[in-house]
């Protein structure tokens, strides 16, 4: 997991903040090169931006080595670590606190008329629904989630993501189905922000 803190008073930050395309460009620098087809697939990358009290920060999660040095000279603050240790406390009926943001949707049925096939983004009880649904999936049983709507993300071919942040406490009840919903994300939109799932052991 490598903790980003963009310095806000340079230029090439503000336009990567405010570009999906640009944004996902520059954290793929920090994998290697020449991974084939689908690189950020590869090399496990997925990220978010959260505000925090200290600013905005961006945390990127590579299954590879990354490589913070080719960032430009000056990009932020960084800070590296490894999610080996939580990953392996983790077990069935542990407790814990999560973090995604997602982007919560679903197919509309052929019932929906001329808007059949489309994708319908969900927000409030909907998309709190959804997670709940798609957190069972992946091993975990949700106690508590409240759901904060973030800034949609428009990308440059014109797709839109609708972004949900979820926060909550949840059991486990599979760890191998975590682990893996933590290493390969969860739903769309890895590529622009979404589907990286953050987890913290709660206090016995």
């Amino acid at each position: 997991m490598t903790r980003i803190l963009p310095d806000l008073r340079r230029r090439d930050v503000n336009r990567d903040l405010n570009d999906p395309d640009r944004l996902h460009k520059r954290i793929m620098c920090l994998v290697p090169d020449g991974l084939g087809a689908d690189p950020r697939a590869r090399a496990g990358v997925l990220f978010r931006v959260e505000d925090t009290r200290a600013g905005v920060q961006i945390l990127v999660q590579t299954r590879v080595e990354p490589m913070p040095a080719r960032l430009p000279d000056g990009y932020g603050e960084i800070a590296v670590k490894r999610l080996d240790g939580l990953l392996s406390r983790l077990h069935r009926g542990c407790v814990v606190h999560y973090r995604i943001a997602a982007n919560p949707s679903k197919r509309l049925g052929k019932h929906a008329g001329p808007d059949a096939g489309k994708i319908k983004a969900l927000r409030g009880a909907a998309a709190e629904e959804w997670w709940t649904q798609r957190a069972a999936r992946c091993g975990l049983s949700v106690m508590t989630v409240s759901s904060q709507s973030q800034q949609d993300v428009r990308t440059g071919s014109g797709i839109r993501h609708a972004v949900v942040r979820f926060d909550g406490i949840a059991t486990v009840t599979d760890a191998d189905l975590v682990r893996a919903a933590v290493l390969d994300g969860v739903g769309r939109g890895k590529s622009y922000g979404c589907g990286l799932l953050s987890l913290a052991l709660a206090a016995a």
